[in-house]
């Protein structure tokens, strides 16, 4: 990971979950690493483990909160290489009907508007020498996904974002990207099957086994899978790669879970 070395890369949600490791995982290869996120307490634990990386406490989803935070980035870093709006949460699990519409509104203005608001504001920062955004979809960014309404419209919404910014920024030699893995082993996926037997009223052992049979592959994938994707789009080998949905997923044949009571 030699070209990762004294890259300056700002990720959202950097302080839990994939957005640790991959923030942990990057400041080891020598990169310059700013992070954001919501909770004051996971921010205040991952600073004192990694105090290499900056973080700051922001909210993706208010305007002024972002804008306050890549302010602290351009007095920082001046420019940035990278952006990767990994913030994202998975919303309500129930049929249409069930849904509550405040947690339809929660997914959407964190899963998009968080994007776009984060996009917004590091796109001045990448102008001067290009650079790469890498947004963070979902198997349920190409699929239909029961049950999970709120999340799948916000993932294909990323697509369209993905292609349009690419479109946009094409001529400035920034490129953007959207990596979709499918269920990534951890805390998140494991929250999403609790939910999720609870609603059939079934066991998660019959939830999780469901979600295995979705792949020809039969398994969920590792964090280190992910990173290993991120490292190749930062790479001079992916410089012509742009507006591409990169899919990480040991080939999801369906999302659909039938037959479960």
């Amino acid at each position: 990971m030699d070209h990762i070395k004294d890259l300056k890369i700002v990720i959202t949600a950097g302080a839990s979950g994939i957005g640790s490791e991959v923030a942990i995982a990057l400041s080891k290869a020598g990169a310059k690493i700013m992070i954001c996120d919501i909770d004051e307490s996971l921010l205040e634990s991952f600073s004192n483990q990694n105090p290499q990386i900056t973080t700051y406490r922001a909210d993706v989803s208010n305007e002024s909160e972002i804008q306050s935070f890549f302010k602290e980035i351009k007095n920082k870093f001046n420019n940035i290489d990278v952006l990767i709006n990994n913030a994202g949460i998975s919303g309500p699990s129930g049929k249409l009907e069930d849904i509550n519409f405040n947690r339809w509104k929660e997914t959407l203005n964190v899963n998009l508007d968080g994007v776009f608001l984060a996009t917004r504001s590091a796109i001045p920062l990448l102008k001067n020498n290009g650079g790469s955004i890498i947004n963070m979809g979902s198997t349920s960014s190409f699929l239909g996904n029961p049950l999970r309404s709120a999340y799948c419209a916000t993932k294909w919404g990323l697509i369209g974002l993905t292609k349009t910014w690419a479109m946009e920024y094409g001529e400035n030699n920034i490129r953007v990207n959207a990596v979709c893995p499918c269920s990534v082993n951890g805390e998140r996926i494991e929250n999403v099957i609790i939910r999720e037997a609870e609603y059939k009223n079934t066991s998660t052992e019959k939830i999780r086994s469901a979600y295995l049979e979705q792949t020809s592959l039969q398994t969920f994938i590792d964090v280190e899978e992910v990173i290993g994707m991120l490292v190749y789009l930062m790479s001079p080998l992916a410089k012509k790669i742009t507006g591409q949905m990169l899919v990480i997923d040991g080939n999801t044949e369906s999302l659909s879970i039938k037959g479960i009571d």
